[in-house]
């Protein structure tokens, strides 16, 4: 980037951070962001330094943080059988189900294979056809449309995929009805977005009388994000705007929903952390589900689970703590020995905070 721009881009930003503040009428406003990457941009970027005033907190925005153990159970199992070969992404690969992760597995002798995309399982699977492939098909509306396209480009018969992926509206939902805490308003996700786009949301923000705005991932997006929200909140304003404009459509990514619809249904699905959410998840639709790896193989798995001892991981995703506030935060919890999936992910808020918290972590650990 132009160091002109840099610099043009670092201006604007003071002064959109300048307007925040002077237009905060009250002590407090907490805004709620439900992406990895934002959360990332507001860490690194110290936005929350910049305002005071506004409480910026991060909710379920880590596919890999809140995926089911069961999944995760079902996944180092099948690696362990003989003619199995499961792929996964590389953050999936290190987070804990109920005992083990597909790390763990591996070293116990499970074929477990990290890849980039779910072209690179197909492709595997049709390099080894003595073997049954099966792809962690894991993340939101942002990866869905990319496993139900594979799905449609006739994969040969030895793959399959174990189906992981989630809604991120009715997690907003619900996490409203919940009321835990306070949320006065949303950042409204910009991946998940280019594919959704604005309609889903309006109907939370009406019913909820919750203002939301789609922002993009620069910190100067995230500040504009913030401001339109002050904006709205300041003026009792409950609907949802696009600050993300350059990426972001009313309709979202209309070829996209519609692979989606082909080859899913919603469902119900467990969040870690979080809980069952209703209509929160895809599952495969019944034309599909020879693809479905919990059809294909007869293999039980518990569904009991609980977070290890001292882990807040659940509480950080639902926005109740700041990830340093975890008493194994910095301590018996690090990116090298994590103890909770939100110490795992590169998109995990203990993980972004643990490596670019700055004032936080240095105050942690003394």
């Amino acid at each position: 980037m132009d160091s002109h721009m840099i610099l043009r881009d670092r201006s604007l930003a003071l002064k959109v951070a300048k307007y925040i503040n002077e237009h905060c009428s009250r002590d407090r406003y907490v805004i709620m962001h439900v992406c990895g990457t934002h959360e990332y941009t507001i860490t690194h970027s110290g936005i929350r330094s910049l305002i005071p005033k506004v409480d910026l907190r991060a909710g379920p925005g880590c596919p890999v943080c809140v995926a089911s153990p069961v999944n995760i159970d079902l996944a180092v199992k099948l690696s362990l059988m003989d003619n199995v070969l499961v792929t996964t992404f590389g953050d999936m690969f290190r987070v804990k189900g109920s005992k083990f992760s597909l790390m763990d597995s591996k070293g116990m002798g499970g074929r477990v294979q990290v890849v980039y995309s779910i072209h690179d399982a197909v492709e595997l699977a049709r390099r080894n056809p003595n073997f049954e492939v099966v792809h962690f098909a894991i993340g939101f509306e942002t990866t869905a449309p990319s496993t139900a396209a594979m799905l449609l480009s006739n994969p040969p018969k030895n793959f399959s995929i174990i189906p992981t992926h989630l809604l991120i509206p009715p997690a907003m939902l619900y996490l409203l009805n919940l009321g835990e805490i306070r949320i006065d308003g949303f950042i409204c996700p910009g991946h998940v977005s280019t594919i959704i786009g604005v309609k889903p949301y309006l109907d939370i923000a009406y019913s909820k009388r919750v203002p939301m705005v789609i922002a993009g991932f620069e910190p100067l997006d995230v500040l504009m994000g913030v401001a339109m929200l002050i904006d709205m909140i300041n003026d009792g304003e409950y609907t949802v705007k696009n600050e993300y404009t350059r990426a972001v459509r009313f309709e979202g990514n209309v070829k996209a929903i519609e692979l989606m619809n082909t080859v899913f249904k919603v469902s119900d699905a467990y969040w870690r952390g979080i809980g069952f959410i209703p209509k929160s998840g895809l599952e495969l639709k019944d034309e599909f589900s020879s693809f479905d790896a919990r059809v294909r193989f007869d293999v039980e798995v518990e569904a009991d689970y609980t977070m290890p001892p001292g882990c807040r991981c659940g509480d950080v995703l639902r926005g109740l703590i700041m990830p340093w506030e975890c008493p194994l935060f910095a301590k018996a919890c690090t990116p090298e020995n994590p103890v909770g999936p939100c110490m795992v992910s590169s998109e995990g808020s203990c993980s972004i905070a643990y490596k670019y918290g700055g004032s936080y972590l240095h105050k942690i650990m003394g």
